[in-house]
């Protein structure tokens, strides 16, 4: 006696085909009439998986590891239909290889095949007009949802601040998930913040992500860049198995219609930033800048850079208005042996007097402290939920106690934060400034150190200088983070 597997798969695509007790009920009737053993345990059942790719089917996998081990089970594997086993013949005829050199059969009880050359080629012709219907249903898939795409239809799931609703429906709000969006795109357009810095920010606040988890940079780029939130509908953005983003060609993008969260003018300032900060226009390394003022230094009438140029003297560098070669902006060339020392002088100036003037640059911490209130009152939540469970006896007196503390001591966490955001840090930072004026100082005049790094002591203090040819004079824009 033969002792069997039998392999029922059912198909994602759901297509005419018996359910996986129809096709139990009629693999064991075979077995029986064919006088073959079968075990319960080697019974394998997988519903809703396609057929393409043997490597995605756990139960597939499992049975093809006992066919191979030293000792295999059964003789022999049964399936209702070839197209069952595989839908690709290359994977097909692999694994039928395999088997064979373990004297394991795959018989098909719905298309039998004589003994012999023919019989081998009728399986074969049955296994390509397998697969050729599978990739042919696959692009009818593909086209029924692209064109539903393009109509604005809803195929996936709806993106942090919406909700799925009835099928065929537009997605709705999520208020409390809105709100995270708008503070996203607010901290990144208007804040300037990095997307690792909005991440970093958001899980030391201990927001989570829809699924509970912490933030990532790339959750942080998805949101930013995904037109749901000003009224789209995007689609067909990336390949399944790989997670790889396609080429923007084979996207779908059409006008939904849900309700936007973002307003046209902040998701389209956010792409600007995000092309910007990924490919930033004629954007050198530091350590190819000739001189430590590239960046820094600006032309009084344009705002422009001033470009540095090398003279026929190795330590001399000409500087010229980057928008003067190109007749938008008039001549503002100045050399280094008078910029620097007209810069030298100025700090000077300020370090000799006392007096700084310059801009603070700080995070929006309202919007941080709204975020907190927030995780305040799903606390409230969550203590109403475990009050109901204790009385109504699914939580013991201890565990009341336990989750209680949980949260007490969660709560106490989140409004020290509060309290500390809420306090006043509008103070004098003069003493400091001055402090970092002089240390500028110092730097600068330091032959010992090189461009590099004046270069980013410049730039930790200054956030510009201008210089005016007209009037031969520089100004300096200091700046306190």
């Amino acid at each position: 006696m033969l002792t069997a597997a039998l392999y029922i798969r059912v198909s994602t695509d759901k297509q005419e085909e018996l359910s996986p007790d129809a096709q139990k009920r009629l693999l064991l009737d075979y077995a029986e009439k064919n006088n073959m053993l079968v075990s319960e345990e080697y019974v394998f059942i997988e519903g809703g998986i396609s057929g393409k790719k043997a490597d995605k089917r756990p139960k597939f996998q499992r049975m093809i590891g006992l066919a191979k081990s030293k000792d295999h089970p059964f003789n022999v594997i049964l399936v209702w239909k070839y197209s069952r086993f595989a839908r690709n013949q290359e994977e097909s005829i692999l694994y039928k290889s395999l088997l064979k050199r373990n004297n394991i059969d795959v018989i098909s009880i719905s298309e039998p095949l004589i003994d012999g050359p023919f019989g081998t080629l009728i399986e074969r012709i049955i296994e390509w007009m397998d697969e050729y219907y599978s990739i042919r249903l696959s692009g009818e898939v593909m086209r029924g949802m692209s064109e539903k795409a393009l109509r604005g239809g809803y195929m996936s799931v709806p993106p942090l601040g919406y909700a799925s609703t009835t099928p065929g429906n537009p997605p709705v709000v999520v208020p409390e998930e809105a709100e995270l969006v708008k503070t996203i795109f607010n901290k990144y357009v208007n804040e300037e913040l990095a997307m690792f810095q909005i991440a970093r920010q958001f899980n030391e606040l201990g927001v989570k992500t829809r699924f509970g988890k912490p933030f990532q940079r790339r959750t942080i780029e998805y949101i930013l860049q995904n037109p749901m939130y000003i009224g789209y509908v995007r689609w067909n953005r990336q390949h399944h198995s790989s997670h790889t983003i396609k080429s923007r060609e084979d996207w779908i993008i059409s006008k939904g219609t849900h309700e936007p969260i973002i307003s046209d003018d902040v998701f389209n300032a956010a792409q600007e930033r995000i092309k910007r900060v990924a490919k930033p226009l004629k954007s050198r390394p530091v350590t190819e800048y000739k001189h430590w003022l590239t960046g820094i230094i600006k032309c009084a009438y344009c705002n422009r850079a001033l470009v540095a140029a090398s003279s026929k003297n190795p330590n001399i560098f000409n500087f010229q208005c980057s928008s003067y070669a190109k007749g938008k902006c008039e001549s503002n060339s100045v050399s280094s042996n008078i910029l620097v020392p007209a810069i030298m002088e100025y700090l000077q100036n300020v370090i000799n007097s006392g007096v700084v003037d310059y801009t603070v640059k700080t995070e929006d911490r309202q919007i941080d402290v709204s975020l907190l209130e927030q995780q305040l009152s799903k606390l409230e939540v969550k203590a109403e939920r475990i009050k109901a469970a204790y009385i109504n006896g699914i939580d013991t007196i201890e565990e009341y106690k336990m989750n209680k503390e949980l949260i007490s001591s969660e709560r106490r966490f989140i409004e020290k934060q509060i309290s500390d955001l809420k306090v006043d840090v509008k103070h004098d930072h003069k003493p400091e400034m001055l402090s970092r004026v002089k240390e500028l100082y110092k730097i600068l005049n330091d032959d010992s150190i090189d461009k590099i790094a004046k270069n980013k002591a410049l730039s930790s203090v200054i956030e510009r200088i201008t210089y005016n040819k007209r009037e031969s004079k520089v100004k300096v824009y200091f700046y306190y983070r």
